[in-house]
């Protein structure tokens, strides 16, 4: 059996098969992001100011803590997804890639973990 036709190798989605799934999911993310920072754009012009008290008593109503929620993790899947991309095609070398890419996960999961935690926090009457 020979590699097939053009479209066959194509319809295959290359070497790794999942090209089109983080494609989709890249753009997914893409567009919930900017509804997502729309909202939040006109949340923050309908506030009153910018005091710490005023974002808290805004943020503990549970129809602004869960979009900042979904932005947050929206955000760092997105950011995630990108800087994949950029590492895969800048970086060679196999074991080099495996370290900068755990290390992209760790940051990318530790930070998005701190920002929900501080969200929850503030949305529970807590300190962050």
């Amino acid at each position: 059996m020979g590699n097939g036709t053009s479209i066959g190798r194509v319809r295959g989605l290359g070497a790794s098969h999942h090209g089109a799934h983080h494609w989709l999911v890249q753009r997914t993310t893409a567009i919930a992001n900017v509804v997502l920072m729309a909202w939040l754009l006109v949340s923050f012009v309908m506030l009153d100011d910018f005091s710490h008290a005023s974002v808290v008593k805004w943020l503990s109503q549970p129809v602004s803590a869960v979009p900042m929620m979904l932005l947050v993790v929206t955000l760092f899947w997105h950011a995630r997804l990108g800087l994949q991309v950029v590492i895969e095609d800048y970086v060679h070398d196999a074991g080099t890639k495996f370290a900068v890419i755990s290390a992209l996960n760790l940051a990318i999961f530790g930070g998005g973990a701190f920002a929900i935690f501080s969200v929850a926090a503030l949305a529970f009457g807590g300190q962050a």
